[in-house]
């Protein structure tokens, strides 16, 4: 069924180790207009106001750099996601860095607070770490935890100091309702680059990653078949693109930490077109395009550009 399609930007990048994602968005939608692609006047546009500010200042969160910022943007993205979805559009979210995910999926739970939430995380790393596990402190590896309700202190090495735990559990927290999704219901594409930490809770948790070699041996249709079967209980689901997911030396270097041995653009795109069709998706979101990185001159974000037009004529049909 055709969608009512909103695009929502995020330019925040305050929880990366790098900087430059903030300017993905406008790299995205640069390069759509050199290919002549008009589909960000095709469809409304809204934005949430970032708070990059904060990167021109230290920040007192060892373990959880920039978690006040960080608490902002989940807000902010709590109440544009839980509205859009409320009157019934789908929100198709272009952000900076992954970290502010867990506010997109916030908004998600708060518009459905009854409903069960499917999470398909298709991304180089598990973003699974929490200020207890972190090695270190950037919060874009860490915005799972906040959604699952975890801190993983099994394997904590940090110690925190009163205000990041408060803050922490204030993340853990927003839009009331904690966790947002069960950890049965998390499935992993392309994960490639963990810590132990995460390791362990993965292991402990037992959630699924579908390795890159898997979708090989597979192929993408059955592998999306057993991702849909398995979160079959699910209501409602969600679709996490990082753009790191895909190989670099097929793509480019253009993100914050490009890891080798991805999934081609092909089928980056028939995995994104597959979960576009799915009834129950209700929000897909594109995050960690950086331009600032690229060596082939804004090559991801052109090869974004074309994935963000085939979920867009997925989700028109």
């Amino acid at each position: 069924m055709k969608k009512d399609i909103t695009i929502l930007i995020n330019r925040s990048e305050i929880t990366a180790g790098t900087r430059g994602s903030s300017l993905g968005p406008e790299a995205v939608m640069t390069a759509a207009r050199i290919k002549g692609k008009s589909f960000f006047g095709d469809y409304p546009i809204e934005e949430i106001k970032h708070v990059n500010h904060l990167l021109d200042h230290p920040t007192k969160h060892q373990f959880a750099k920039r978690i006040d910022g960080l608490f902002s943007i989940y807000s902010s993205l709590n109440e544009s996601v839980s509205k859009l979805l409320l009157a019934n559009r789908f929100p198709l979210v272009i952000a900076a860095d992954h970290g502010s995910a867990g506010g997109t999926i916030a908004g998600i739970k708060t518009a459905f607070p009854e409903k069960r939430i499917g999470i398909i995380w298709i991304d180089a790393h598990a973003d699974i770490h929490t200020p207890y596990t972190t090695p270190s402190g950037n919060m874009h590896g860490m915005p799972l935890a906040t959604v699952l309700n975890q801190d993983n202190l099994a394997c904590k090495i940090n110690e925190l100091s009163s205000e990041t735990l408060d803050y922490w559990n204030q993340l853990k927290n927003v839009g009331g309702i904690a966790p947002k999704a069960l950890a049965e219901d998390l499935v992993f594409i392309a994960v490639r680059d963990t810590e132990e930490q995460e390791d362990a809770i993965m292991d402990e948790l037992n959630i699924k990653n579908y390795k890159v070699s898997e979708v090989h041996n597979k192929g993408i249709a059955q592998v999306i078949s057993e991702i849909e079967t398995k979160l079959s209980d699910c209501d409602i689901i969600y679709v996490s693109f990082d753009v790191d997911s895909m190989d670099p030396e097929m793509t480019s270097h253009g993100t914050g930490t490009p890891v080798k041995n991805g999934l081609s653009p092909k089928e980056a795109e028939e995995i994104l077109t597959l979960l576009a069709a799915n009834e129950k998706t209700v929000c897909i979101e594109f995050v960690e395009v950086n331009p600032c990185l690229d060596e082939k001159t804004n090559k991801m974000a052109d090869v974004t550009a074309d994935l963000v037009e085939s979920v867009l004529e997925t989700l028109g049909k």
